[in-house]
């Protein structure tokens, strides 16, 4: 038996065993009804925003309603409601799903419910998440003294790396910002790559650098930062610096010159972070892994887990060659909290306190694919990349990026045509691509992030992409 309290009064009523083996057994049934369906239904949603207000803005009453109605409430907005990203022909933004191991790790997160902030609260999470930082770091080839947090995702990973940067730059000229703040502090340059993601520039804001007043470098035609550009940049600052690379352009997908970015930044002094929200899985694999050379020269690494490793959201990954300056970033005592000198405590490493344990699904991933099964995994969404390249370029269609990694840019004409037959597409349900701009041309972006795409779906998918395309041609005659 387990125990709730009485709505009405303080005292515990029981909670059978038995009801909420029921609750469980039904949210398994119904997500596994929904898996089974994702792949063949609409990877649009059907229903509209008023149709889900309508069936769940139900008004709160006093005596609340029986759970099981309450999932099964959820479970039908659900089947209509929502986009069809665990799905194998979702290529908006770079969404990888959630491979069956991973969710199954998830469920489990849940029903152990635990803080894993403190070792003593969660002996057992706090193991994983070590094992699991060993392995990230296997994988990227990064010493095993640096140290690794889990958080929300790639734009809190760059908070806490460049939290970390601020620290270990000010402290370096004898400023102490956790105890002192910004007021009066030496200036800190921050120079980013002017195709930078705009998460770099939320972080700067949050973390008081601003987001403006940073030295953007120039980029190539594929969005790469140029090293040349660096260079003359980093001669005209002097002070704390932070430099700001990536790993994986969300356009293009292309990488900036990670070695020759280093051996600048390295001779100003400077810190180097490398933005790698998926970009970083290359690394996993022997045919992408010379995209990410030098990565190993940074001072810290952000990325997400949620996408391309295929784990369930929230989970994204910050790495700091500089332990001490990430921990002193991160840390307040309190007088309630008591320190483990031998274990570590993982909220050292990250913004929040209380948290879930997100690296358990992190866990069963790499646990369960290996080094072989993660390699297959990043190539095999490349591969499926280049093929939707050469299917639209061979039907007439214009390719604006040189397709390096899993990230594909097509223009079906003019700014105009390109956006009906984006929005036609995602009307048309087989498959959603979305929209953007890439130096002053729209496009429609591919990102093939998904364990679950198989070359029928490509297949399948460059088949509607066409048809939409050729009829909204047809349209104009």
């Amino acid at each position: 038996m387990t125990t709730r309290y009485n709505r009405t009064s303080s005292e515990p009523i029981r909670f059978a065993t038995s009801r909420r083996d029921s609750l469980l057994q039904s949210a398994a049934m119904h997500a596994q009804s929904y898996l089974h369906a994702v792949g063949d239904r609409p990877v649009k949603a059907t229903a509209t925003t008023e149709q889900l207000r309508r069936q769940l803005a139900a008004s709160l009453k006093n005596e609340g309603d029986d759970p099981l109605y309450v999932l099964e409430s959820l479970a039908e907005a659900a089947r209509d409601g929502t986009i069809s990203t665990q799905g194998p022909r979702y290529f908006g933004f770079v969404v990888g799903g959630s491979l069956p191991v991973a969710t199954a790790a998830d469920w489990l997160v849940s029903a152990w419910d635990q803080n894993v902030g403190l070792h003593v609260l969660s002996p057992f999470a706090a193991v994983i998440e070590q094992v699991a930082s060993d392995w990230i770091l296997q994988i990227a080839r990064l010493p095993s003294s640096w140290s690794v947090g889990y958080v929300t995702g790639c734009t809190m990973a760059n908070f806490t790396a460049l939290a970390a940067a601020r620290h270990h730059t000010l402290q370096e000229v004898g400023w102490n910002v956790e105890a002192d703040g910004l007021f009066g502090a030496p200036p800190i340059e921050v120079i980013v790559n002017e195709e930078s993601h705009y998460s770099i520039a939320t972080s700067l804001r949050m973390l008081g650098l601003g987001g403006k007043r940073v030295h953007r470098v120039a980029a190539d035609a594929q969005g790469r930062m140029r090293p040349d550009e660096l260079a003359k940049v980093l001669r005209s600052t002097t002070g704390p610096c932070i430099v700001c690379a990536q790993a994986g352009n969300v356009n293009t997908g292309a990488f900036d010159p990670l070695e020759a970015i280093a051996a600048e930044t390295a001779e100003r002094g400077a810190w180097l972070h490398v933005d790698g929200a998926f970009g970083f899985w290359a690394a996993a694999s022997p045919s992408f892994s010379h995209l990410v050379a030098g990565i190993d020269r940074a001072d810290s690494i952000s990325t997400d887990a949620h996408k391309w490793l295929n784990v369930p959201y929230d989970c994204g990954v910050v790495l700091c060659a500089h332990p001490q300056s990430h921990r002193s970033a991160m840390t307040l005592g309190a007088a309630y909290i008591e320190e483990t000198p031998v274990e570590r405590d993982s909220r050292e490493y990250v913004p929040e306190e209380s948290r879930r344990g997100r690296a358990v699904p992190v866990y069963a991933v790499l646990r369960s694919q290996g080094r072989v099964g993660l390699s297959q995994l990043v190539e095999r969404c490349c591969h499926h990349a280049r093929r939707f390249a050469e299917g639209l370029n061979e039907a007439g269609y214009e390719i604006l990026n040189d397709v390096v990694l899993n990230q594909v840019l097509v223009s079906f004409g003019d700014a105009q045509t390109t956006r009906r037959v984006i929005a036609g597409i995602q009307a048309e349900g087989t498959c959603w691509c979305g929209g953007t701009t890439w130096q002053g041309r729209t496009a429609m972006r591919i990102s093939v992030s998904s364990w679950a795409t198989s070359e029928e779906d490509v297949e399948r998918s460059l088949e509607a992409m066409i048809r939409v395309a050729r009829a909204e041609a047809a349209n104009d005659v």
